[in-house]
């Protein structure tokens, strides 16, 4: 089953940010890597994909942590959650992990 992503404002700034940092382009590629991959399989094993339990979505949804990168300091992560409707994936933020 694929998803279409759908991208809340904050998860748009911060991919355009990503994309137009000079130092970032090697992390962009692999942030739309990941994004790819949610679309087709959110469960795809290289994503790790998880529940992250201190946020939930603006309604009360359950937010999953997927692996853009790993092994690496300051890898990024995508925070998405399913929804809005069925075969939707929201795409919550894009962060490097602390």
């Amino acid at each position: 089953m694929s998803f279409e992503l759908i991208f809340s404002a904050e998860a748009k700034e911060k991919l355009r940010e990503l994309k137009y940092s000079r130092n970032l382009g090697k992390r962009y590629k692999a942030v739309l890597n990941a994004l790819d991959k949610l679309s087709q399989n959110p469960r795809y094993p290289s994503l790790q994909t998880h529940e992250y339990e201190s946020i939930f979505g603006p309604n009360g949804e359950k937010v999953f942590e997927a692996y853009a990168e790993n092994n690496t300091p300051k890898a990024y992560r995508v925070f998405f959650y399913y929804g809005p409707d069925k075969n939707y994936l929201t795409i919550y933020t894009i962060l490097p992990h602390p």
